[in-house]
């Protein structure tokens, strides 16, 4: 009999998915990925199964198609995403709504249909990706931020829900990855003149940072650590930009976190900032010089 952890992975096809799916398969764990249509000449090494993530339909056949094959499931892990970038003006509800369906009600189908197998089974671990934007609004991508911050708040009442079960939940938090996600990112349909620079910035910055970004390698080496430990943590930050604001974020005052971001991403010129602020920082110094001389010379 297989005694081999099944991990059941969507979105696997390619970038993080693939990544995570190619390692896992090569520490022995039984692996099916995912894909909305998956290529009949691709190879791959591990068991692909067609899924919409958007559909209730498929969410609950693919599952049922782990079960028969494997016989169980261990290991749901959330990957399937899209990206839509644009403004808030500019971007129909429509195509907001799309992404969610993908980003963070995806996941919930996933999660509803493999539950109560995980129940029955006494054991399960749910991971769900992500994103350093789960911890933060980016500009010109908040719909994408928007459902990220919806998946973290859920796995987090998921967590307190499955404990009694054994079931474990955790979300990995990558920064900017090498992937496809950019390449395949809808833009808005409409496009207003008054946007156009700070869209153009952004859009500019995401794609070049996407391009120089991390392998997608680590985030799997993250996923294994979480499989392997015998107490997981809930959140795993995993890429320098995520490390970063998964540290200064509960630590900055909201208006120098907002103004680091546009720093970052070259919204705002931090040299004309300091120039403006430097008389202004330079007062406040003296003056503090000269209390704490002050009170040298009280006591």
């Amino acid at each position: 009999m297989d005694d081999r952890q099944v991990v059941l992975i969507t979105g696997a096809s390619s970038g993080i998915g693939r990544a995570i799916a190619d390692l896992l398969s090569r520490q022995g764990y039984r692996v099916f990925g995912t894909s909305r249509r998956p290529a009949p000449d691709a190879r791959f090494d591990f068991e692909m199964l067609e899924l919409d993530v958007t559909s209730d339909e498929s969410a609950s056949r693919c599952v049922n198609a782990v079960l028969e094959r494997a016989g169980r499931l261990d290991v749901l892990i959330n990957n399937a995403g899209m990206s839509v970038s644009g403004a808030i003006e500019e971007i129909e509800l429509d195509t907001a709504r799309e992404l969610f369906e993908t980003n963070f009600f995806g996941a919930v189908r996933m999660v509803k249909a493999a539950l109560p197998h995980m129940r029955a089974q006494g054991r399960g671990h749910i991971i769900n990706i992500s994103s350093a934007l789960g911890q933060m609004g980016m500009p010109f991508e908040a719909y994408y931020s928007a459902s990220k911050h919806a998946l973290e708040a859920f796995s987090e009442a998921l967590w307190h829900e499955v404990r009694p079960f054994n079931i474990r939940v955790s979300v990995v938090g990558p920064g900017f990855m090498r992937s496809n996600l950019r390449q395949a990112a809808r833009r808005a349909a409409i496009r207003l003149p008054a946007y156009d620079a700070a869209r153009r910035q952004i859009e500019a910055e995401f794609d070049r940072r996407v391009e120089n970004g991390a392998d997608p390698a680590i985030v799997a080496r993250a996923v294994l650590r979480l499989l392997r430990s015998d107490a997981p943590p809930f959140r795993t930050p995993v890429g320098l930009e995520a490390v970063v604001v998964a540290v200064t974020r509960p630590v900055t005052p909201p208006g120098l976190f907002a103004k680091g971001v546009r720093w970052v991403m070259g919204l705002d010129d931090w040299r004309r900032d300091a120039l403006r602020i430097a008389p202004a920082a330079g007062a406040g110094l003296a003056l503090l010089a000269l209390f704490a001389r002050w009170r040298s010379r009280q006591g």
